[in-house]
């Protein structure tokens, strides 16, 4: 390292070579045979649909603080890092490219074709992700470097699947599931997202060019058959009826009994749909089973008229249009153009009844935002019941604990109403289900999947074929791969297991496993952290780590959730490296927003950025995400406080660059030292330094973040910056001072070692940069880099109660000093005066006196006077303000003092006075306050009550004093 420090802080030249060289020295790698307590961490795999956003960046900068600290403590720490290959999202992605770049589908492509697209997707923007977690700082071991569809992870996703296949956990049902009509297929019950709405209201749908109306519902006839009638009846999706197969009446309303078996007759496709009133359904034609229908359910449920889809028909395509089973003059319509379609025509075979607004919820998928359809469709599920009793008593016991503590409420809750998990997804990108489907020669029907029992779940196609042969025995078949994919979560639910080489019996499984800490953000706690729990216990044997860590979400500063329609997503390399205006509206171009989406993304980033985001560099980026994780469930991020960090990181590096300057190039710190035998200022600070400490340590195992960050910033800056360089600086001017010189540097370099050393898992670039730079004592082996370290811990006889006493007496003092400066000298602020302290009482007459030396600095005056009450006699003409009850600061005004003025400042002290004690005597004289209320109370009541009248006896003599000068 160069001996000459640049004047100015620059992020960029900081930053730019740490982290090359700590990757190239191995110093992020663990190792599994080390005697160290392991500590693991898992990070959450980033979705390789693109870069890193700012949540990712918050994720990092936490888990990076933790790893660094627990790496500095003597563990032996592991932080894995690895990619999601994030199913639906990727799929879309691609899709989209192709679509703009080739107008062309993965259709027009085929599987093969598509996929490898999706894998040159892969290997192109899983190293932008890869780059951007490197100039987070984040110091992962990349040598255990992962991917989700890498092959030792699908050989651990095939591996539990054909376990709990084979436990009957896993298991394929013809079922209703939630179909999303533009990824055509199936999503799980949790990415559904459902909107209460009050009343007819136009909604965007993907994939139609006019808004479709909700919060309807709209009532039209059902003609009966043999001239009997009609019966109305009424739905919120019209469009539905026209798979409709039955028409229920609740058994307890006898009014329409005698309509039982009697048939209504479908208006468009001429089908007889039965009339059941005794609550059961069996429709010869189309059913599959009966239906009971108790009374026992909610009557609104089955009110007169009401149409249930009780027997079930698919009128719609996987990609949401009317099929041949819906009538042919609607086959081919999208869903909700049918919806139109359907309503014209019931009017105009005059079946139409009429429409009102109608409450309803709407579900629609996360991902796509599409409206969901209820499907009949055969899927894979697991059964989580057991699996979340397990995941539920972990929690229960203490075995796992979930912090922030509010969110075990919402864990209990969702895991005690768990169902069962739909995990195939009808996608060409993921892992592909292990399950062969076996069409025998002799099989009356021929379609895929035709008969349940047909299937064979195996690691590969060679055991399926052994298992069919086994089972169908002397019998022709032909083996065919289920065509669908695993659900996404399935895979990253196995993550703590399989990056340490689960299924197999590695040295890293016996080693991590499991691991110690799961931090991610609370949107995710059943997604993906409940999965790897269920998991985890499942095929682990225990639980997959011992704490969980739910950080907030992160939305702009106006408290919105980040969008790139709202123009408000932010890169953190933008924030690291700073952008103008100009680069943050090109990117918006770049990007996939429709042209009124882009316009109205212009105007935010304009009105939030007009000059763009200043370069703030990694370390400050860090520090204010970590800052803000005192913030409940959501972070409202402004630029501006980065920004504020950044400034800091400036005067962080001036002030270590002003310390060693101090030193002097010859200076060699001692191997210890005895702070008995330093000033009191050096006492003092690192006394207060050890504070510093063990508070931080405190916060940062009680996974407090934000406090712990915010103890090491107000050290550096309130305590190290302000008060003690400034207070140690008389001792290197002139001869005056040569013992407290010495003693001073010793002191300084003790902070700046340790201070930077506690600062470094929050800030690492600007933590190594500077403490590179320290001399280090003679005959000590220097370590490579200050990663290596160890964290600093409390020192016993650092701690000294009366130097920190007697400081903040001197601080109060100055700071009272300081403000009745600037009021009386105005623009001229560097100009001395001599100040007076009048003390109530002759210790803290003493403590002033004893630190003068460090009040003239502090507080930039000329002289300081000792004056004690009862002895002396107030200072006339002077300005003066109050620091406590003890003392009463004066300063000398040159000229005339404005008397009227001090006069009023007196008054309103004395009115304040006069209401504290007016409150305090209504205490005292209160009904049985002194059999009631204890005696150390009522002795502090009675101290507090002196002093106000003490203080009261004060302010009448100096006003009366006041007057007498306003009077000559």
């Amino acid at each position: 390292m160069s001996k000459q420090m640049a004047k100015q802080y620059s992020p960029t030249a900081v930053e730019k070579s740490w982290y090359p060289w700590w990757e190239k020295s191995g110093f992020f790698v663990a190792d599994a045979k080390s005697s160290k307590p392991p500590f693991v961490i898992v990070l959450p795999p980033p979705n390789v649909t693109g870069a890193l956003h700012i949540g990712h960046a918050l994720t990092t900068a936490i888990q990076d603080t933790i790893i660094r600290w627990r790496r500095m403590s003597g563990y032996n720490t592991l932080w894995v890092p690895g990619m999601d290959h994030a199913g639906i999202s990727t799929q879309v992605v691609v899709e989209k490219k192709l679509m703009r770049e080739q107008k062309l589908t993965r259709h027009d492509l085929g599987r093969e074709a598509f996929v490898s697209e999706v894998w040159k997707w892969k290997d192109k923007y899983g190293g932008t992700i890869l780059r951007q977690l490197r100039r987070l700082g984040a110091s992962l071991d990349w040598s255990r470097e992962c991917f989700t569809m890498d092959d030792k992870r699908s050989k651990a996703v095939t591996e539990a699947f054909v376990l709990l296949q084979k436990e009957g956990l896993i298991y394929r049902d013809l079922r209703l599931v939630n179909w999303d009509c533009v990824l055509r297929t199936a999503i799980s019950d949790i990415e559904v997202d459902y909107t209460d709405i009050k009343e007819k209201t136009p909604l965007e749908v993907p994939g139609y060019k006019n808004p479709v109306e909700f919060g309807v519902l709209t009532s039209f006839a059902y003609p009966l058959e043999e001239g009997l009638g009609e019966i109305v009846v009424a739905t919120t999706r019209v469009e539905t009826m026209l798979g409709d197969t039955a028409i229920a009446i609740h058994p307890d309303d006898t009014r329409y009994s005698h309509l039982h078996g009697k048939f209504a007759i479908h208006p468009f496709n001429g089908r007889k749909l039965p009339i059941v009133c005794d609550g059961i359904l069996v429709d010869p034609n189309f059913g599959t089973g009966a239906v009971k229908i108790t009374p026992a359910h909610d009557p609104n449920d089955f009110e007169v008229g009401k149409r249930h889809n009780l027997e079930f028909i698919n009128v719609f395509t996987d990609d949401g249009k009317i099929n041949s089973n819906g009538g042919s003059e609607f086959e081919g319509m999208l869903r909700f153009e049918a919806r139109v379609a359907v309503t014209e025509a019931l009017q105009k075979k005059g079946l139409y009844r009429g429409a009102k607004n109608n409450e309803m919820r709407l579900g629609r998928c996360s991902r796509s935002n599409d409206v969901i359809e209820p499907m009949i469709k055969p899927q894979w599920y697991v059964n989580c019941k057991s699996m979340a009793a397990e995941g539920l008593g972990a929690v229960n016991s203490g075995k796992l604990e979930i912090i922030p503590e509010q969110y075990k409420a919402e864990w209990r809750r969702w895991l005690e109403g768990i169902r069962d998990w739909c995990i195939s997804r009808q996608l060409w990108w993921g892992h592909r289900i292990p399950a062969w489907y076996v069409a025998l020669e002799d099989d009356e029907l021929k379609e895929l999947g035709s008969y349940n029992d047909h299937w064979i779940v195996a690691r590969d196609e060679k055991e399926a074929l052994v298992e069919a042969s086994k089972k169908f025995s002397g019998k022709k078949f032909e083996l065919c791969q289920d065509p669908d994919v695993l659900d996404t979560w399935f895979s990253s639910g196995l993550f703590p297991l399989s990056v340490l080489g689960w299924p197999d019996d590695t040295d890293d499984l016996k080693t991590f496993y499991p691991t110690s800490v799961l931090e991610t953000g609370h949107d995710i706690l059943f997604f993906w952290v409940a999965r790897m729990v269920m998991l985890g216990i499942k095929l682990g044997g225990d639980v997959p780590f011992r704490y969980v860590y739910l950080h907030p979400m992160i939305r702009d500063a106006h408290g919105r959730k980040m969008s790139k329609s709202l123009g408000n997503v932010i890169d953190p390399l933008e924030v690291i490296n700073g952008i103008s205006l100009e680069g943050l509206q090109k990117r918006l171009e770049e990007g996939n927003l429709d042209p009124r989406e882009l316009v109205v993304a212009k105007a935010g980033q304009k009105k939030d950025f007009p000059n763009g985001i200043a370069e703030c560099g990694a370390d400050a980026l860090r520090f204010a995400l970590v800052s803000y994780t005192a913030q409940s469930d959501k972070i409202n991020l402004d630029i501006q406080r980065v920004v504020g960090y950044r400034q800091w990181c400036n005067k962080l590096w001036n002030a270590v660059r002003f310390a060693m300057s101090k030193l002097g190039e010859d200076y060699v710190p001692p191997s210890s030292i005895n702070p008995e035998l330093m000033p009191f200022s050096c006492k003092w600070i690192l006394s207060i330094l050890n504070g510093a400490i063990s508070e931080t340590v405190t916060s940062l195992n009680s996974f407090e973040f934000s406090a712990a960050a915010s103890t090491v910033y107000s050290w550096w800056q309130y305590q190290f910056c302000d008060v003690f360089i400034e207070a140690i600086k008389p001792y290197f001017v002139g001869d005056a001072f040569i013992s407290e010189r010495s003693s001073a540097q010793d002191a300084l370099w003790v902070c700046l070692e340790n201070g930077l050393r506690l600062l470094h898992p929050f800030m690492p670039f600007v933590t190594e940069e500077l403490w590179q730079r320290l001399p280090q004592p003679s005959g000590y082996t220097r370590k490579e880099s200050i990663m290596l370290c160890e964290y600093p811990s409390p020192v016993e006889n650092w701690t000294n109660e009366k130097a920190e006493k007697e400081m903040k007496t001197v601080e109060s003092t100055v700071k009272c000093l300081r403000s009745l400066r600037a009021e009386v000298l105005g623009k001229q602020k560097n100009e001395r005066l001599p100040a007076f302290a009048f003390c109530q009482t002759e210790e803290v007459a003493e403590t002033i006196k004893s630190h003068e030396l460090e009040i003239l600095t502090l507080a930039t005056i000329s002289s300081l006077k000792v004056l004690l009450s009862g002895r002396d006699d107030a200072p006339v003409g002077c300005a003066f303000d109050t620091v406590n009850e003890e003392v009463k600061i004066y300063l000398k005004v040159q000229g005339a003092l404005d008397a009227k003025q001090e006069l009023g400042k007196i008054k309103n002290k004395m009115a304040d006075i006069e209401k504290q004690k007016e409150k305090l005597e209504k205490v005292i004289n209160a009904t049985g306050y002194q059999e009631k209320v204890p005696s150390h109370i009522q002795e502090e009541n009675a101290a507090k009550l002196a002093k106000l009248l003490q203080e009261c006896e004060f302010f009448e003599k100096e006003s009366s004093r006041l007057e007498a000068e306003m009077g000559q």
